[in-house]
């Protein structure tokens, strides 16, 4: 699909002309990623990438829906496709820095610069509802995830440290096809499962403890997030109640989430549920976050969330319980949203494992 084309029909009748400098805009417009390097010119008529001598070869190769042209001189030969289209104005994404706006406006001297959120939001526009060939990559992130769990299962044991752990399911993902985590793994155990995003570190495995693992695998540049908590030789009654607690949520949330729904109305489930049983103040981050090519995209099922969730958004649905010093549970699936309810790729258990 030429991505470009669908930004032109989310862009007023009227543009003459957008430059996307933003690393994970310009690979997902042009579907070809070289990181920090190039910049992406649209006209209505046509579309240019100027990149250096370092991509040239392989993006002549790979990118089809944009004149690929080998830097020398940018600032020059923005000016001279800007004359060449007859583009005076030049709309810049929101995301650019005070620094790259300053240094634009310099370059581009005599070229007006067109500001404001129109350009981003018309780019996230695009990223939000994902192609099949997108869910396709995270499905196969989530084939590698699952795997890993498994994987790690038989490896949690007492006395191993968090840090040790995580190294071990970071290798195994990397191993099996990942090209790289979507992001830091998270696996604490003990008391730092209350902390929702704690650091693995060189605390050891204990009888009694809760492990939480919250990571994923990143397949051709898309992310995968879960999360599981499983148990190591016994729990307690408490332990026990808030698992199932955090479970009935998710679950919850899972067969009641679909497109067409504010992002409050699916956070409010999971809220009310995890209130109800006595845990208020203890889930304090929002319920979910779409992701794709970055693992934090917009809209998000938060308290405070107006967005509209489309068909064909991917999010995640994570509720937690976080008891400070104790211990905490988090259970969490990435889903794609469809018209009449979800679709979860992976199949690695939910229920309460205690190893």
């Amino acid at each position: 699909m030429d991505r470009i084309a669908k930004l032109r029909s989310r862009l007023p009748q009227d543009f003459t002309a957008a430059l996307v400098t933003d690393d994970i805009s310009r690979h997902y417009l042009l579907q070809f990623d070289a990181g920090d390097a190039g910049v992406l010119l649209i006209f209505p008529e046509a579309s240019y990438y100027i990149i250096d001598s370092r991509y040239i070869e392989v993006a002549n190769r790979d990118v089809k829906d944009a004149k690929v042209e080998l830097e020398t001189n940018r600032p020059q030969q923005l000016r001279e496709l800007l004359a060449k289209h007859g583009a005076k104005r030049l709309m810049v994404e929101n995301t650019l820095s005070l620094a790259g706006y300053t240094l634009w406006q310099k370059e581009l001297a005599g070229v007006e610069l067109v500001t404001g959120d129109t350009l981003t939001d018309a780019i996230q526009g695009c990223r939000c509802i994902k192609e099949e060939s997108e869910w396709k990559d995270i499905c196969t992130a989530q084939s590698i995830t699952d795997a890993a769990f498994t994987y790690i299962l038989e490896r949690i044991e007492p006395g191993r440290t968090e840090r040790e752990l995580a190294a071990e399911l970071e290798y195994f993902m990397r191993k099996n096809g990942a090209a790289r985590m979507a992001f830091e793994t998270i696996l604490i155990t003990g008391a730092k499962t209350s902390m929702p995003h704690g650091v693995p570190g060189e605390e050891k495995v204990k009888k009694g403890d809760f492990i939480t693992m919250d990571y994923g695998a990143n397949y051709n540049g898309y992310c995968l997030d879960m999360t599981r908590t499983v148990a190591v030789d016994s729990v307690t009654e408490e332990m026990k109640n808030v698992y199932d607690t955090v479970l009935k949520a998710q679950l919850a949330c899972c067969a009641a989430a679909k497109a067409g729904q504010v992002g409050k109305e699916v956070d409010k489930i999971a809220r009310d549920i995890i209130y109800q049983a006595g845990y208020e103040g203890c889930f304090g981050h929002g319920l979910g976050h779409s992701l794709g090519l970055e693992i934090h995209e917009k809209p998000g099922y938060s308290m405070k969330s107006e967005a509209v969730v489309q068909a064909g958004t991917i999010m995640t649905i994570e509720p937690g319980i976080y008891l400070a010093g104790k211990f905490g549970v988090r259970i969490e699936d990435t889903v794609l949203v469809q018209e009449n309810g979800i679709v979860i790729p992976g199949n690695s258990p939910k229920e309460l494992i205690i190893l």
